[in-house]
């Protein structure tokens, strides 16, 4: 990381090796944007903006509209020319200017329409653009109806100018700011000229307007600032990653995760979440490893809440069906996939479950229960009949106030949006049967405590997450909500001692002597 931020400096600037900076002799810089049909400046280009007194130094943020080609509006493409020349001076008959090209469009599967499952209202789903264009409601619904990628308008465009007055070394010259480097001979020394930078990651996927053959004008937001050396190497690695991954298959979707993670966070907090991520991937592991490893030798389910294991299994097969019904990255759909399976199998080792197959149909026999099992199954069940006067009223509502508020793409979407809010918002409540039975047994030690602290950990880097990463609120909830249930079960565990009679979360007790092999001697 170091080596990508720090360029060695020339040590004798009046060295042939050297290259010194055009921005030194403070010259009078003019900034001028064109677009263009074509990636080139080889004619088609129309003059959009002009700055006749360009200061390095000065931010600059413009609102303009900008005309599109009937070309462009018919599922064309566009193109961005940003020259910084002298001022005064014609860019094109410039040879000190330097100039680079932005790609304004780009091409997208629009998301599908939303209606009001009660009235069949129809809302196009761009809604930015029906603000902006009144006329491209009926042409935006009938695109999105179709599976094609559509040409979408990315309505910001963000460059940098380097301020540093940086003198570089031939011999050191780094091989990322070298392609962005235009050098020419003045007198016995070299001169580069200002370093351009057209910023891509803060294109977004949540600024892109879809283009129709009636969008005759559209907004474009202006941004420059500059930007120091160590910056631009650091943005210029981060870009090429990002493309790389769409090399190997990432969506734009996918990309625009990634550039989340660098355009809206800081880079101390950027720093904060590659180390905090560490320790969440550590935790992850060691609390799957435990998890696993308590499941596979449970024999009994004597102080375990049978229904807090069929609420988790139910959970996270709603939240898989909520990712994929949203079109998820395969990066966060194959676990949450991987671990509702899990939750499957838990719940067949916590009631005994066991599948025989006759003449091709699956025979399921459930096991029986023994006398402290059954104690554990009334406390249980005495907690969700308590819980279910208050649950069942708050996830009904919702669900009827989503329906009638709300729009969606279908009745399904409805119901797995409606049951994943449930989840979200009401899903603590069912890790209180838990504490229910630990209030009932007085004792703790039948939970699988080793998992549960690596959990607990992961429960609080969530906590510093949601303030790092942008997430839906009710998930951000969510990860606080987790805090309070654990402080309770901590509780519990100051509050009831170690009963060495009782059995712990192998179902054996500590007075129990351990079977020993008779031996000759």
């Amino acid at each position: 990381m170091y080596g990508i931020v720090y360029t060695k400096p020339c040590d004798n600037p009046k060295s042939a090796n050297c290259i010194s900076p055009f921005l030194a002799s403070n010259p009078k810089l003019q900034l001028s944007i064109y677009t263009s049909l074509r990636p080139n400046t080889e004619g088609g280009h129309t003059l959009i903006h002009t700055e006749e007194v360009f200061d390095i130094s000065t931010k600059i943020e413009r609102m303009i509209n900008v005309s599109l080609p009937k070309k462009t509006r018919n599922n064309g493409t566009l193109f961005a020319l940003i020259f910084l020349h002298q001022a005064g001076v014609n860019p094109w008959q410039d040879h000190r200017q330097v100039h680079l090209v932005a790609q304004l469009t780009t091409y997208m599967i629009p998301k599908a329409p939303e209606v009001s499952l009660i009235a069949g209202e129809d809302q196009t789903p761009d809604v930015k653009e029906s603000q902006q264009n009144n006329k491209a409601g009926a042409d935006g619904a009938a695109s999105s109806s179709s599976d094609q990628p559509v040409s979408h308008w990315r309505s910001r465009l963000t460059f940098n100018v380097v301020g540093d007055h940086f003198i570089f070394d031939r011999e050191y010259l780094p091989g990322d700011v070298h392609r962005y480097l235009r050098v020419f001979q003045n007198g016995k020394k070299m001169v580069y000229l200002p370093l351009l930078f057209v910023d891509e990651l803060s294109n977004r996927v949540k600024d892109l307007m879809e283009i129709n053959s009636t969008s005759a004008e559209l907004p474009l937001t202006l941004t420059y600032d500059s930007i120091s050396l160590g910056r631009l190497r650091f943005w210029i690695h981060m870009q090429d990653a990002v493309f790389s991954l769409q090399q190997f298959g990432f969506t734009e979707k996918d990309a625009d995760e990634i550039k989340g993670i660098f355009v809206d966070t800081n880079l101390y907090f950027l720093a904060l979440t590659f180390f905090v991520a560490a320790f969440h991937l550590l935790f992850d592991f060691l609390a799957f490893k435990n998890d696993i490893s308590f499941w596979k030798q449970k024999k009994s389910m004597v102080g375990m809440s049978s229904k807090a294991v069929l609420w988790r299994c139910f959970s996270t097969i709603v939240i898989f069906l909520y990712l994929f019904d949203e079109q998820t990255s395969l990066l966060v759909l194959i676990p949450a996939g991987v671990g509702s399976i899990i939750e499957v199998w838990k719940v067949k080792k916590a009631f005994k479950i066991q599948v025989f197959w006759k003449g091709g149909r699956p025979t399921f026999l459930f096991g029986k229960l023994d006398e402290s099992e059954r104690r554990t199954e009334e406390y249980d069940t005495l907690a969700m009949k308590y819980l279910s006067y208050l649950l069942y009223p708050l996830c009904f509502g919702g669900a009827i106030y989503a329906l009638i508020f709300l729009r969606y793409k279908s009745w399904y979407s409805w119901v797995i949006n409606s049951l994943v809010n449930g989840v979200y918002a009401f899903g603590f409540l069912f890790m209180l049967p838990q504490l229910f039975v630990n209030y009932k047994f007085k004792s703790v030690a039948h939970l699988p405590w080793k998992a549960f602290m690596y959990k607990a950990f992961n429960t609080f880097i969530d906590d510093v997450f949601a303030f790092i990463i942008t997430m839906p609120t009710s998930h951000r909830l969510a990860c606080f909500r987790d805090d309070v249930v654990f402080l309770i079960y901590l509780y519990q565990r100051w509050l009831y001692p170690v009963d060495k009679t009782r059995v712990n979360e192998y179902g054996v007790s500590y007075d129990e002597e351990p079977k020993s092999k008779s031996h000759k001697d």
